[in-house]
């Protein structure tokens, strides 16, 4: 059975070249035995190829009129069908190379792929937050192309190439004069510097060109995803300005690099000329001296041929890595990202009580998205098993960190969060989330269908199980009356949808995963009162029995909680149920006749 292999991160400066390779060999090294054989049939093609001039050259000098009729006849014979079958034998063992590295080379960038997509889930929403989407996107699709890219350049084309040029270096040593291999060698070695120096050079263009084209990517990307707020300020003018001004600076590069391509293309072209035309000059020499026979012309012409076609294409492939090279760091930088929330080494999974609920308690728990601003301070409060807390407040008291911190987005920055007494940084995240379910305020769906939203709550749901759920957040009977009823698709995150709609569905897929630990984020905001009144009692009828946290704005949707807490900047202002915190007459009373005014007018 194959093993999975853990992909080194890289270093937060520039990654080496060499580091790059060492980190992909792992994954090529799974499979020696296919190697192996792709090696060996590699060689016999390379073998093959290069026995095709020599036969060439016994042809044409078969033809010789110094032999009689008949010789002149058979001797060609013979060796033209050698020389088709060796013809053969190149394109036979070359496509066996292939499909024997083909298995290695797909295997690895789906490792690699796979790895990178896994570790983005496990970084922490602060991560995420931060991101741009484009951008992101287009590094991981530049990445993972860019990896098939290198192993095949480097396996079927760099190794062949260099394999060649060994066995042509070693047949005109044995067979000629020296000059030959001290213009080809010398051809050689100037050529690959020449690519070499020109090619280190184009790297830093390139990366510039990837930066561009990234960040127009990324713009592109953003305002499209915001299509109604353009709309709605009639601002598709601005946005294609300031599309065309990043695209202008993409063009500039681009045209920048096509420049500097055209100088080694050019200098690469003059190399090659001149060695070609040394070589010549030597065989010419050699055949009116009657050192070297017309035959011997022949062959040097035909080694040169296949010696800087291949090197030719050897200074494209530099460059195709290179390049290769330059996208594959910025995937692998993805996995220098810190990941901000880990399972400690003795994580545990949650322990429920003997009923199978859950308590939560916050500790003394202190927070802050940034060192500066605080947003917790010092709160504490239990939700005992089975029981419903509301928090309640004004928009940025830190009602929704709340629930942040519960599902473990981000750890507290003092005191602690516990279920039923095990402080979750010791418990696995798979194991946490799982008890968990919440209907957030801001629902954004797959870009699927219906059923497939509502499934997500719990993948191995039947589908019977799925209506069950959407019958209970009051949402068959609009499914039932769309043309294509669980198979509508809701769009790009759901936009196809009403905010009421795309709510209801955020609660049947929480109904659906049936977790003991509920929350609701503003649950019911984007309904309306009948159908609020509604999914209220189906969530108060839901909550019944499970450990409930309901964070609110409308103070209505929480009046049967067993504690209400009152926040303001951070801090638990007013705790306890609907009729004391009335009869206080404090923070809480005020909210209350607020919104009873509002629900007046």
């Amino acid at each position: 059975m194959r093993r999975d292999i853990a992909l080194p991160a890289p270093p937060a400066t520039q990654r080496h070249d060499w580091q790059t390779v060492r980190t992909l060999l792992p994954y090529l090294l799974q499979w020696r035995g296919r190697i192996l054989l792709a090696l060996a049939c590699l060689l016999a093609a390379k073998l093959a190829n290069v026995a095709v001039p020599l036969i060439f050259k016994d042809i044409i000098d078969g033809f010789a009129p110094d032999g009689g009729a008949q010789a002149m006849l058979l001797v060609p014979l013979g060796l033209i069908a050698a020389y088709g079958v060796l013809r053969f034998s190149v394109s036979l063992f070359t496509e066996l190379r292939e499909l024997l590295f083909t298995r290695i080379t797909q295997q690895a960038v789906r490792s690699i792929a796979l790895q990178v997509f896994e570790h983005l889930h496990q970084l922490s929403l602060r991560f995420h937050l931060e991101r741009q989407t484009g951008g992101l996107t287009r590094d991981i699709e530049r990445g993972t192309r860019a990896i098939g890219s290198l192993i095949s350049y480097t396996i079927y084309s760099i190794l062949p190439t260099l394999v060649e040029v060994a066995l042509v270096l070693g047949i005109l040593a044995s067979r000629y004069e020296s000059s030959f291999v001290i213009i080809a060698s010398s051809t050689l070695v100037v050529y690959v510097a020449y690519t070499i120096t020109l090619s280190n050079w184009r790297v830093q263009i390139r990366r510039e060109v990837n930066e561009l084209d990234s960040a127009a990517n990324i713009r592109a990307i953003d305002s499209l995803l915001n299509y109604e707020t353009v709309k709605y300020f009639n601002n598709e003018s601005w946005e294609k300005e300031r599309y065309d001004q990043q695209m202008q600076k993409w063009a500039a590069a681009q045209i920048k690099s096509q420049f500097s391509l055209s100088y080694l293309n050019l200098g690469q072209a003059a190399i090659i000329a001149v060695g070609v035309a040394l070589m010549m000059w030597r065989a010419a020499v050699g055949v009116a001296n009657g050192s070297m026979t017309i035959g011997d012309i022949v062959l040097v012409n035909a080694f040169l041929i296949q010696l800087y076609i291949p090197l030719n294409f050897l200074g494209v492939l530099y460059r195709e890595i290179r390049q290769s090279l330059t996208d594959i760091e910025r995937l692998f930088g993805l996995l220098n990202e810190n990941r901000e929330i880990r399972d400690s080494a003795d994580a545990r999974t949650i322990a429920p009580d003997t009923q199978g609920a859950c308590a939560v308690r916050f500790e003394n728990v202190s927070f802050a998205y940034e060192p500066r601003r605080a947003i917790l301070q010092d709160v504490s409060f239990d939700i005992p098993a089975g029981r419903t807390l509301a928090v309640v407040g004004h928009s940025g008291a830190g009602k929704s960190t709340l629930a942040r911190l519960l599902f473990r987005f981000y750890d507290v920055s003092g005191g602690a969060i516990r279920i039923n007494g095990q402080d979750i940084r010791q418990l696995t995240q798979a194991s946490l989330r799982s008890a968990i379910g919440i209907v957030p305020q801001d629902t954004v769906l797959f870009n699927d269908t219906l059923a497939y939203n509502i499934q997500y709550g719990r993948p191995t749901a039947t589908f019977d199980e799925v209506k069950a759920a959407a019958r209970a957040a009051h949402l068959a009977e609009f499914i039932e009356r769309l043309p294509d009823g669980y198979a509508t698709r809701v769009g790009e995150r759901g936009l196809k949808l009403s905010g009421g709609e795309k709510q209801r569905v955020a609660i049947a897929r929480t109904l659906l995963k049936n977790p003991p630990i509920l929350i609701f984020d503003e649950a019911t905001s984007a309904l309306d009162s009948q159908t609020e009144k509604s999914i209220q009692a189906e969530l108060e009828s839901v909550a019944r029995g499970r450990t409930t946290l309901i964070i609110a704005h409308r103070l209505s949707t929480v009046m049967n909680a067993d504690e209400i807490l009152v926040m303001d900047q951070g801090r638990i202002v007013e705790h306890g149920n609907h009729r004391a915190l009335l009869e206080r007459a404090g923070a809480y009373a005020k909210m209350w006749w607020l919104q009873q005014q509002e629900d007046a007018i």
